[in-house]
C-alpha cells in the first residue's frame, strides 16, 4: 500500500509540475514498468478527474484551484455533454490498482496544497466507502447461521452432507446413508458476493443482496433451487434430472445443462434471464413459456404481461458483475444507483427527483465508491455523501 500511495503522489505532483529531480526519476521508472502505466498517465493528462475532486475538497478558493490545475492538464472548464448522448464513463478497469490509488489520492490530495492538515487526510481515507467483497451467511437445515468471509477455511458438517469453505466459495459433498431431505440457504448482504458448488456439481455465483435455497442432496426427478436477487449458473448436465430455478411465484427456469444469468431483484421492474450456452425454458404466469437460445434474453415484467425475447442480447453487460465490472451501457441514473446501493451498501436519496440521464461505459467494481462518483460526475450529475447515504443533487 505504501508503494501505491507513493505512486499516486508522484502522479499528482507531475500534474502540478512540482516533481523534484529524484521524484522525476522514480516516475520514469514506474512508466517504463508497463504500457498500462503509460496509458494511465496519458489519460490523466487529458482529463479533469483530479481537478474536480481537488476543488471539492478545497473550500477556500475552489475556482482558482480548479482553474489552475485544469490549465496544467490542458482542459476547458465549460464542457457539457452533448444533447441526448449517453454520458460516457472512463474505462478505469484498464488501470487496476494504479487508477484506484490515484482516485484515493484525489480525495485527499488537497493535503499537498495545505500540508499542515495531515490529520484530515487520515480521516478522509478512513471514511472512504469501500467496495463489496466475498461474504455471506449460510443457514443450515437446523436454523444455525454461519457467517462466511473471504478469509474462512473450514469444513461444516450436517446430516447427509459435508461443506468445505475455501475463501469465498462453498463446495458440497454428499455423504452416504439414508437422511431426510434438508435445505440450506446461502445469503449475501448488500456489499457481498459468494460462490457455491452444489451437490450435483452445479456452480453458482451470487451477486450482492441475493439468496439461494437448495437441498443438501438432489433426489427424485428434478433438481430445484429457489433464487432471490441475482445469480449466474453453470449447471452440471443430467438429462434424467432437469435443473429448475424458481423465482418466487413470478418465474421459473428449466434447464438440462447450460450457463445462464438470472436478475430477479424485487426492486427491479422486470426479471431478466440471459443465456450463454445450452437451452433453457422460461415460464411466467403459468401458461406463458418461451425457449431461449444462446445470446438471447427473456424479460418478464409481470405475471400477466407476457415474456419478451431479446435476440442478440448484451451478454457482456448481463455478466459484468460476475466478471468484476460495472457495465453502464444504456443504463439510466436510477439503474446505476441501484447497482451502487447493493455493491457499496449505501442508501441513495434524490434531493429533487431522478435526473433523466443515460450512461455508457465500463469500470471496475473493486475501487472505492469515491472513484465511481468521480467518473459519474463527468455527466454533470453531482452528489453529496453523508455517512452511508448518497444524496443526488439537482
Amino acid at each position: 500500500m505504501a508503494d501505491q500511495h507513493l505512486t499516486a503522489q508522484l502522479l499528482y505532483k507531475h500534474l502540478q509540475g512540482t516533481l523534484t529531480g529524484q521524484e522525476q526519476k522514480q516516475l520514469e521508472q514506474w512508466l517504463q514498468a508497463s504500457a498500462e502505466n503509460r496509458l494511465l498517465l496519458e489519460e490523466l493528462e487529458h482529463g479533469e478527474t483530479l481537478a474536480s475532486r481537488l476543488a471539492e475538497f478545497h473550500p477556500d478558493n475552489k475556482t482558482a484551484l480548479r482553474n489552475r490545475i485544469l490549465q496544467q492538464v490542458g482542459q476547458a472548464t465549460d464542457m457539457e455533454p452533448e444533447a441526448r448522448q449517453p454520458a460516457r464513463i472512463r474505462p478505469l478497469y484498464k488501470w487496476g490498482w494504479a487508477a484506484a490509488a490515484v482516485l484515493l489520492l484525489a480525495a485527499g490530495a488537497y493535503l499537498w496544497v495545505q500540508p499542515g492538515k495531515k490529520a484530515a487526510k487520515v480521516a478522509a481515507v478512513q471514511h472512504e466507502i469501500l467496495p463489496g467483497r466475498d461474504r455471506a451467511v449460510l443457514t443450515l437445515a437446523n436454523g444455525a447461521a454461519i457467517t462466511l468471509d473471504s478469509a474462512g477455511n473450514q469444513v461444516i458438517r450436517q446430516a447427509g452432507a459435508a461443506i468445505q469453505q475455501q475463501g469465498g466459495q462453498l463446495t458440497y459433498a454428499t455423504q452416504g446413508g439414508n437422511f431426510p431431505a434438508a435445505y440450506n440457504v446461502l445469503s449475501t448482504p448488500r456489499g457481498g458476493q459468494f460462490r457455491v458448488t452444489l451437490p450435483d456439481g452445479t456452480r453458482v455465483w451470487l451477486n450482492a443482496a441475493s439468496s439461494l435455497r437448495y437441498p443438501t442432496a438432489f433426489t427424485g426427478t428434478e433438481r430445484k433451487v429457489e433464487l432471490t436477487g441475482e445469480a449466474y449458473f453453470e449447471v452440471a448436465k443430467n438429462t434424467r434430472m432437469p435443473f429448475r430455478v424458481s423465482v418466487g411465484n413470478r418465474a421459473a427456469i428449466e434447464v438440462l445443462g447450460t450457463q445462464f444469468n438470472v436478475n430477479a431483484y424485487e426492486d427491479e421492474s422486470r426479471i431478466n434471464t440471459t443465456l450463454l450456452q445450452g437451452k433453457v425454458k422460461v415460464a411466467a404466469g403459468g401458461a406463458q413459456q418461451a425457449v431461449l437460445m444462446p445470446g438471447q434474453q427473456a424479460q418478464i415484467t409481470g405475471r400477466h404481461a407476457g415474456i419478451i425475447i431479446v435476440s442478440n442480447a448484451d451478454v457482456d453487460k448481463a455478466l459484468a458483475w460476475k466478471n468484476g465490472l460495472f457495465n453502464f451501457e444504456g443504463a439510466t441514473l436510477e439503474e446505476v444507483m441501484k447497482q451502487l446501493e447493493r455493491w457499496y451498501d449505501i442508501e441513495v436519496i434524490y434531493e429533487k427527483g431522478i435526473p433523466d440521464i443515460a450512461f455508457g461505459g465500463k469500470m471496475t467494481r473493486d475501487i472505492p465508491l469515491n472513484g465511481v462518483l468521480i467518473a459519474l460526475e463527468k455527466s454533470k450529475v453531482h452528489f453529496r455523501v453523508e455517512g452511508r447515504r448518497l444524496i443526488v443533487l439537482p
